[in-house]
């Protein structure tokens, strides 16, 4: 196995150990090479995005300010540098000079996704004391509950609540407020400029992304993908919300139907009626499961993010063309 970064483009190679990974990320910022990055998929097939070093460096700087780190501070890394979260980790830790640690190792601030701070809520002590030990957490890469950044809240563990994807170099919106230099504008679907986009198609000099937003007291209020949303009956509903209403066992996902134009299915792992689940969607959305699904496990991508597609894949039987 190579254990070089090809001449020109950085991608993360799975046989490298950090310190490799480290000295080719450092070669690839120092001459400008273009970091090439795996969506996650969320939406489709993942697909590979290439992001200039100087939009890597501009976030993690932007980042490093934000939080007001200083030379030495450490990073641990939890999340795999195959990803932009993962791989961000690395740049702000070279910015601070220092190398990232693992969970077994103190850290001034880590960055994790929702289901990671769940599990150290539920049960992952050694978890939990490393993030109550951080000066800041970033919890990115899906919706986080306002349950469980509460419950975090009462663990001591300062959470900083971060938007982004891999088209914009990762987190750029963090507590809702845009970082310096990164500018927000929403027209039903938030679009998103900066120096920290990756070499994808623009608008007006704005990257258009699939997620649903508005603007209160300038603060950016994500309110899920666009494709995240079903019309069943005349009612819109979002499958995220849903989700975070049910709790963390659940996924809601649609189908086409002929009487409703698209139906709402639940899977979960949990142990909550059939009777409470329609119960809860009634009231708090004003809509009914078609099916309830009872499943070992939830299908989750490399993020973490549910994969709705492979639960219809598994579950869900259309009759032939």
């Amino acid at each position: 196995m190579e254990n070089k970064a090809k001449s020109g483009v950085f991608k993360y190679q799975h046989s490298w150990s950090i310190t490799q990974t480290l000295e080719n990320l450092i070669e690839a910022l120092r001459e400008g090479w273009d970091i090439s990055i795996s969506t996650s998929g969320s939406s489709g097939v993942p697909k590979e995005i290439l992001i200039p070093a100087s939009a890597m460096i501009f976030n993690a700087r932007n980042t490093n300010n934000y939080l007001y780190a200083k030379s030495g501070n450490r990073w641990s890394l939890l999340l795999s540098p195959e990803h932009t979260a993962g791989l961000n980790v690395l740049v702000r830790s070279i910015e601070l000079g220092t190398t990232p640690v693992t969970q077994n190792e103190s850290a001034e601030f880590t960055a994790i996704v929702p289901t990671q701070l769940f599990r150290a809520l539920n049960g992952d002590s050694q978890l939990l004391k490393h993030l109550q030990g951080c000066q800041a957490v970033l919890v990115g890469g899906a919706a986080a509950d306002e349950k469980l950044l509460a419950a975090a809240n009462e663990k001591q563990i300062n959470c900083v609540t971060t938007y982004g994807m891999t088209e914009t170099s990762g987190g750029c919106v963090y507590n809702g407020v845009p970082l310096p230099g990164v500018e927000i504008r929403v027209n039903e679907t938030i679009e998103i400029k900066g120096p920290m986009l990756a070499r994808v198609p623009l608008k007006d000099g704005f990257f258009v992304t699939s997620d649903l937003g508005k603007l209160e007291a300038g603060k950016l209020i994500v309110l899920g993908r666009a494709d995240d949303v079903i019309n069943s009956g005349g009612k819109k509903v979002s499958l995220s919300k849903v989700e975070n209403a049910l709790g963390e066992s659940f996924a809601a996902f649609g189908t086409e139907n002929s009487e409703w134009g698209a139906a709402l299915n639940i899977a979960t792992t949990g142990n909550m009626s059939d009777e409470e689940i329609q119960l809860v969607l009634s009231v708090k959305f004003g809509v009914k499961a078609l099916q309830i699904y009872r499943v070992n496990e939830i299908p989750r991508t490399a993020l973490e993010k549910i994969d709705r597609q492979a639960l219809i894949n598994k579950l869900v039987s259309y009759p032939s063309e």
